[in-house]
């Protein structure tokens, strides 16, 4: 009996552990439930409330959103913190904006950013619309320079230099050639809308002041008075007067041995250029040797040749300016091929650059672009300014004035002489009231001539 009341004894020690090590499994469970489950979010935001610990909205005053002050115990994600540093902290999606931006043509572009609410992704990505940029470029067309004073504004001393001008320049007309210069940039602009690389610079757009008519009533003579900058130009060649050039010159493929003032050759010394032009003649030939050349290259090659081959026969017939000796100015091919306008100049005439206060003696020697104006020889342009290159121009600014006597052309034409020009542009020049008081054309020295 003894026995059996002492394993009776141990049965109630017994069940009270099993009793305990089932309520160590349940609290085991349940938190396992608290940590890793969207109900252990709901008990520990319940404990919250009751511990008194949860987070509180404070309102402070920042164009009218309310923030939240966090606990310390609770750290935000970077998204949430701060969607995207380049907006607005708080900010889920980009506001509408815009900036303006200035690109290396000299053009102000206005960038506008327009974010809008839409449908689905896969809808929107499907309409066109939804994506879309726009571009629209204006320009403001400008009005010619007309009154004593606005001309002053380029040239200030033009009226102490040629007093004459005092008179003409009041009852002068604006060119139809101003007009059709703006006309031939807007054109240009127009086709190459679509290629920024190719659009017209802020600085090539606006490089004219005025193109006027002028006429003197005293003699009828005639003057295209034009003010614009001073670009460069760095072509031709001689080989009577200049029978050897630097081998980069000779070899380049960008320099041009021809103006189109031109005389018939007199002496028997080569054109340096023919030789390198002859050597590109040789190498295209040789390429088309070659059994692999393409259609389309083989095709080019030969009409490359045949320019070549034109050039080469004009260079053994005739002599040309030189820019980098012969001071002359150019004009747009399509006013200096007119022979209907009285007042336009050609190829040939007299000129008179004027800078500052000085006055140059020249010609219109070349032609040039028909959608920019204001263009003279290397010689020129460093007479004016020293540092000129054929890739520096002397002047940027609107500040040269360049008078020319139309139908004054030599005929048939020469090679330069600089004494003969400054003499038939003073002769000229005192058919429009003549030079000021102590005023002299600039002399030019021949470079070439051996002393």
């Amino acid at each position: 009996m003894s026995r059996n009341r002492k394993r009776s004894a141990r049965l109630p020690l017994d069940y009270r552990g099993v009793i305990l090590g089932f309520g160590l499994l349940v609290a085991g469970v349940f938190g396992l439930l608290v940590l890793f489950t969207p109900l252990g979010g709901k008990v520990k935001n319940g404990l919250g409330e009751i511990l008194g610990k949860r987070s509180a909205p404070v309102e402070k005053e920042n164009g009218g959103e309310a923030l939240m002050k966090t606990g310390p115990e609770e750290s935000l994600s970077p998204l949430e913190s701060d969607p995207d540093p380049q907006f607005p902290r708080g900010t889920l999606r980009p506001l509408s904006d815009t900036n303006i931006r200035s690109l290396s043509k000299g053009i102000n572009l206005k960038v506008v950013f327009d974010a809008q609410e839409g449908e689905l992704a896969s809808m929107e990505r499907d309409d066109g619309d939804s994506y879309l940029a726009e571009y629209s470029l204006k320009v403001r067309m400008p009005r010619p320079a007309t009154s004593l004073s606005e001309i002053a504004l380029t040239s200030p001393h033009l009226i102490e230099l040629f007093p004459g001008l005092r008179e003409m320049i009041p009852r002068g007309k604006v060119s139809a050639w101003y007009r059709q210069l703006y006309a031939n940039k807007s054109a240009r602009i127009k086709s190459n809308i679509g290629r920024l690389s190719e659009v017209l610079s802020r600085h090539n757009f606006y490089d004219c002041e005025t193109i006027l008519n002028l006429r003197s009533e005293a003699t009828g003579q005639r003057l295209f008075l034009m003010q614009a900058e001073m670009d460069v130009v760095s072509d031709g060649s001689d080989g009577d007067r200049l029978p050897q050039m630097p081998d980069a010159i000779v070899n380049s493929t960008n320099y041009q041995p021809f103006t189109s003032y031109r005389w018939r050759k007199t002496g028997s010394t080569p054109n340096p250029m023919i030789a390198g032009w002859e050597t590109r003649i040789g190498n295209a030939k040789k390429e088309l040797e070659d059994p692999s050349v393409g259609k389309d290259r083989a095709a080019w090659l030969r009409s490359r040749m045949k320019m070549l081959e034109t050039g080469v026969a004009d260079m053994k017939f005739a002599s040309f300016l030189i820019a980098e000796y012969d001071p002359f100015i150019v004009i747009p091919t399509n006013i200096v091929k007119d022979r209907r306008d009285p007042y336009a100049p050609n190829i040939g005439d007299f000129a008179v650059v004027v800078h500052g206060r000085v006055a140059y003696p020249a010609i219109v020697g070349d032609a040039g672009p028909t959608y920019k104006v204001g263009e003279a020889s290397l010689r020129m342009a460093r007479e004016i300014n020293a540092n000129a290159t054929p890739y520096s121009r002397p002047v940027s600014d609107l500040t040269v004035t360049y008078l020319v006597f139309p139908r004054s052309a030599d005929d048939p034409k020469v090679a330069p002489d600089y004494e003969r020009w400054r003499a038939r542009c003073e002769e000229l020049i005192n058919k429009v009231g003549g030079l000021g008081e102590g005023v002299d054309l600039h002399q030019w020295r021949d470079l070439l001539r051996v002393e």
